[in-house]
Formats: C-alpha cells, sequence, structure tokens
C-alpha cells in the first residue's frame, strides 16, 4: 500500500512535471518566435528607411546581360532577380542593379547577399571608388542592418564582411586605404574560396582597383589578367571576366592580350551600353579606328535610350564618356566633319545624369579642346569655356586644368605669351587643389601640362633651349604614366608635342625621334604620322616621308576628309611617286 501511494505521487508529480516541461518549452518557443519577429520587424524598419533605388528595371533592346550563377540560400524564385543585378553590376549599369537587388530585399529582408549586392552597386565604379558622402553614408547604413541578421552559411558573412571592410569609417580613413584594406579581405576569400567563380572575379577587380597608375611594369594588372584569363575558358559568356580583361589590359603595351575579349563583350551583353562601349578602349590603344567608332556608335544609342526611360531632358554619362571615344576616332581619321557633328551634340547638353560623374565633366571638357588642339585651331582654343551644365566645375579640377592647358596652348601659339601665363598660373592653382586632396595621379597629369606650356612659353620668347628642357621633363612624366580609364587618351600627347617643337625649331632628326617615340604608345595618329612625314621631309628622306604620307592617306581612305594634311600629302606623292630615291 505504501508503495502504491509513493508509486501514484510520483506519477502525478512526473505528469506535472511534463505539463511544466511542456509549458516551458512553448513559452519559450513564443519568445523565440516573438524575439526573431522583433529582429526582423527591426530589420525591414530600418530597411524600408534607407534612400534605396527601386522601381522597375529600365533596360533596352535585346535584355541580356550575359550568364552568372549565384549560389544563393534566399527564397529560391528570387534567384533570377539576383543573378541578373549581378549581370548589369558587372557591365557598370549600377542604378538597374541597385533596383534588382533591392527588389530582392524587398520580398525577402533576410536574404543577406541582396544586402552585399546592393551595397556594391552603392559603391559604384570599382576602379575610381569616387563616391560622395551620400553614398557611402547609405552604404555605411545598409551593411549595419545586414550585420544584425544571421548568416545561413560562413560564406554570405564573409561577403558582407569584405564589402563592409571598405564602408567603414570612411569619414575618417582615406579612399586608397580603405580600398587596400577591401582588396586584403578579398584575398582572404580567394584562398578561402578556390573554386568559387565570383569570389574569384571580385579579387580580380579589387586587385585592379588599387594598381598604381604610375607602375609602368603593370603588376597588377597582369596579376588580375591571368587570374580572368583563365576563368573565360570555362565561363566564356561571362561578362564581368570580359569586361575586367578589358580594363585589365586597357594600356599601348599589353592591349594585344586583350582583342580577342573585346570582340566578344559586345556580344555577351548587348543590352549593355557599356558592354558596347568597352571595347573600344582596346581598339584605341591599337589604333582601330573603325571598330572604335562602330562600338562607341552602339554605345551612345543605347544610352539615349536608357536616358529616354529615366531622364528624357539629360543625358547619361555612358553616352557622353562614348561621344569622347567616337570624336577622338573621328580625328585620327582626318573626319572633322562627323567629330564636329558629335560636338555640336555635346553643346546642346545642359543637363547630365548622375550630376557629379568625372566621366562626364572629362568628356564635355576634352571633346571641344580636341576638336582645338588638334586641328591646331590655336585662335579656337583661346576661346574655350566652360560648358554650361548642371556640373558643379569646381569639383572637377583635372577636366578645368584640360581646358586652361588647351587655352595657354593656343595663346602661346598666336603670341599672347602674357595671356599664357595667366593660364599657366591657373593651372598651378588647379594642381595645388588636386595635392591638397592627395590625388597624387591627377595632380601629376597636371604637372604634365604646366611643364609643357612653361616650354611653349619660352618658346614664345624665344628662348628655344629652356622650352626643349620644359618639353623634355613634360615627355618624361607622361611616359612615367598609366592613361586613366576616363579618356581615349591626352589633348595631345607630350612627346607628339615635343617633336612638334623640335620640328617649328627645325630640327628634323630630334623631331621624326620623337614623333615615331610617340607613335610606339598611340599607334595611327592622323598629326602623328603627318608630323612624322613632315619630319622626314625637312630631312629630305623622300622614301621615308612617302611611307608616312601614303600611311596618312591610308587612314583616311574611308572618310571624305578636306584637312589640309590629306591635301598635302596626296600633292607630295604625286610629285614624288617616280622620285630615284624611293
Amino acid at each position: 500500500m505504501i508503495y502504491e501511494n509513493l508509486l501514484k505521487k510520483l506519477t502525478i508529480n512526473f505528469k506535472i512535471m511534463i505539463r511544466y516541461n511542456k509549458l516551458l518549452i512553448i513559452l519559450s518557443i513564443i519568445l523565440c518566435f516573438s524575439s526573431c519577429e522583433n529582429k526582423k520587424t527591426t530589420s525591414i524598419q530600418s530597411f524600408t528607411e534607407l534612400d534605396l533605388k527601386r522601381g522597375d528595371l529600365l533596360l533596352c533592346g535585346d535584355p541580356n546581360f550575359g550568364d552568372v550563377s549565384f549560389a544563393l540560400s534566399c527564397r529560391y524564385d528570387l534567384r533570377e532577380t539576383f543573378n541578373l543585378g549581378l549581370s548589369l553590376m558587372h557591365s557598370f549599369e549600377y542604378a538597374e542593379a541597385e533596383k534588382a537587388f533591392v527588389s530582392v530585399l524587398d520580398q525577402d529582408p533576410e536574404c543577406l547577399m541582396a544586402y552585399w549586392g546592393t551595397a556594391m552597386s552603392i559603391l559604384n565604379h570599382p576602379l575610381s571608388f569616387k563616391q560622395n558622402s551620400k553614398s557611402l553614408e547609405r552604404g555605411e547604413k545598409l551593411l549595419k542592418v545586414a550585420q544584425t541578421l544571421t548568416p545561413n552559411n560562413e560564406r554570405e558573412k564573409d561577403y558582407i564582411d569584405a564589402v563592409t571592410v571598405y564602408f567603414n569609417d570612411w569619414q575618417n580613413l582615406d579612399t586608397k586605404t580603405r580600398k587596400l584594406n577591401y582588396e586584403s579581405k578579398m584575398e582572404e576569400l580567394y584562398n578561402k574560396y578556390p573554386g568559387d567563380v565570383e569570389t574569384a572575379v571580385f579579387y580580380s577587380l579589387a586587385v585592379l582597383a588599387t594598381a598604381d597608375l604610375n607602375d609602368k611594369s603593370y603588376t597588377k594588372q597582369k596579376k588580375s589578367g591571368k587570374i580572368l584569363e583563365k576563368l573565360f575558358e570555362t565561363n566564356p559568356n561571362h561578362p564581368g571576366i570580359a569586361h575586367y580583361i578589358i580594363h585589365n589590359y586597357d594600356s599601348p603595351e599589353l592591349a594585344h592580350l586583350a582583342l580577342n575579349t573585346a570582340r566578344k563583350y559586345a556580344v555577351i551583353a548587348p543590352a549593355s551600353a557599356h558592354a558596347q562601349h568597352m571595347p573600344s578602349h582596346i581598339f584605341t590603344r591599337l589604333g582601330l579606328w573603325n571598330e572604335s567608332i562602330k562600338s562607341n556608335i552602339d554605345s551612345a544609342n543605347s544610352a539615349v535610350c536608357y536616358a529616354e526611360s529615366v531622364n528624357p531632358n539629360a543625358n547619361w554619362v555612358s553616352e557622353i564618356h562614348a561621344l569622347d571615344y567616337l570624336v577622338y576616332a573621328y580625328l585620327q581619321m582626318g573626319d572633322n566633319v562627323r567629330a564636329q557633328t558629335e560636338m555640336n551634340k555635346m553643346i546642346e547638353i545642359k543637363e547630365v545624369f548622375p550630376s557629379d560623374h568625372f566621366a562626364s565633366a572629362y568628356a564635355l571638357i576634352a571633346v571641344p579642346s580636341r576638336l582645338a588642339v588638334e586641328n591646331k585651331d590655336w585662335q579656337l582654343a583661346t576661346e574655350l569655356e566652360l560648358p554650361k551644365t548642371n556640373l558643379d566645375w569646381n569639383k572637377a579640377p583635372w577636366p578645368k586644368a584640360m581646358l586652361h592647358f588647351s587655352r595657354a596652348l593656343g595663346f602661346t601659339n598666336t603670341g599672347n605669351s602674357t595671356a599664357a601665363q595667366k593660364e599657366l598660373d591657373i593651372l598651378i592653382d588647379l594642381r595645388e587643389r588636386l595635392n591638397e586632396a592627395k590625388n597624387s595621379y591627377e595632380s601629376g597629369q597636371v604637372t604634365i601640362q604646366i611643364e609643357a606650356i612653361k616650354g611653349w612659353i619660352e618658346y614664345s620668347k624665344g628662348n628655344s633651349d629652356k622650352a626643349i628642357e620644359y618639353m623634355k621633363l613634360a615627355s618624361n612624366l607622361e611616359n612615367k604614366t598609366s592613361k586613366a580609364a576616363v579618356t581615349p587618351g591626352e589633348i595631345i600627347p607630350a612627346d607628339e608635342l615635343l617633336a612638334d617643337l623640335y620640328l617649328v625649331l627645325n630640327r628634323p632628326e630630334e623631331a621624326l625621334k620623337a614623333y615615331e617615340l610617340n607613335l610606339k604608345g598611340h599607334p595611327f595618329r592622323f598629326n602623328g604620322i603627318y608630323g612624322a612625314a613632315k619630319a622626314a621631309q625637312q630631312l629630305n628622306d623622300t622614301k621615308l616621308a612617302i611611307y608616312y604620307f601614303e600611311k596618312l592617306i591610308k587612314l583616311s581612305k574611308d572618310v571624305n576628309s578636306s584637312r589640309a594634311e590629306l591635301l598635302e600629302a596626296k600633292d607630295y606623292l604625286d610629285n614624288n611617286s617616280n622620285s630615284t630615291n624611293v
């Protein structure tokens, strides 16, 4: 009886314990759900308060941006949208990329990689890394929300941590430091996930982004390029791989390595204005002007289509950038008529978007400057003015320097050394501003312009030795730096300007050497070829003069040009084709 009572009590107590434990479990579940839901609500609230781009994707033409596939732990039905955002990002279509990633977030606020994609889109151009404070603040806030979420796997956490490294402490750390920190983090991921295509692609891009443009050995470009070339063998339709190979080899010394890729990229991503334009970087380096022209006509047309959907009263930066390359190519073929036609389009531009994009500022000044300087219309050069657009020219010291450089050349060649000196003083002031901003590359480019103008001022004063001294310095400095991706070429190469100086000083042998050196880095430049012909003519080297004049005629065979240099070339060939010296 005692045992029966004891057993009865134990059974009752056990049942109570079970009920109690069940209650605890239920309460725990409720609390967990409540906590998780609160965390989710907080994340969503924080997320929706951010100024992120939303809306329908605005795409023109064939909606094909290449093939990418990213392993996601997010909702399966959103993977296609995510991959489209990634493809858009790889072709620098950042506004639409951001909208694609935000669309994923709106439907799945716990999708950690969509936060990464949005942050990378906000980061924008991964080579220039020129974000304004508003963009940096947006990215920082977004990533703080992302860090409140629990990653589904270690890879997702690593990706978030990597991009966070760039946005962290942006108020105190300079851009270069943050770029290097980001590169270091991406290197960790590259070594950690050796079979991950996107990790390798973004690591290679980080390597390229930190390349020193003063390093003529192209160490980082070659390193990055090798990674991408190997990837391209097994991923031939990947837009980012093709795109970044072109960027890595965008120099005269390396351009031949990217020619085949350049001819494929536009086909991989036919819907991208940038993908249509980017091959022309390689075509320009190699002097393939007809291919460059087609590339940029296609790009400009695609950009206009996009602008009509986004802001029909403004011009998109991609169109303006393409026009710079297009005008440059026309000028190298001696086609002033078409160059002027494109320039007239530029004159009509009053509003651009984004309103703070450096490429727009550069092109809007470069195009009219090129037309004046390349045609040696020195009076026109003296009349150049800042374009009247919604751009803040105070934030574009390097483009402004190009304007004053061109004006200074105009004044020295029209006999107004006083006015040229004033332009030189402005150049020196602009360089100081760039030095204060710790922008060593752009400051260096302005230094080249300063030394060149010093040389031509001395020439205008009759001090030929001093003039040559300054021009040699400008030439040596330019040969130590690489061309920035924003431009098809200098307003006028320093080597060519040095050669011009030798020519007017009646020193043809030295002029010819300088022209030929310039043509190695700037193949098939109209003025370089013409200058070499004139130097050979002064040397009484008929055979060589014929060689260069024939080259000039061949260069312009597809255009109906009335440039005086071509008429001179034809006259020379007519009079010397039967020369006994040939």
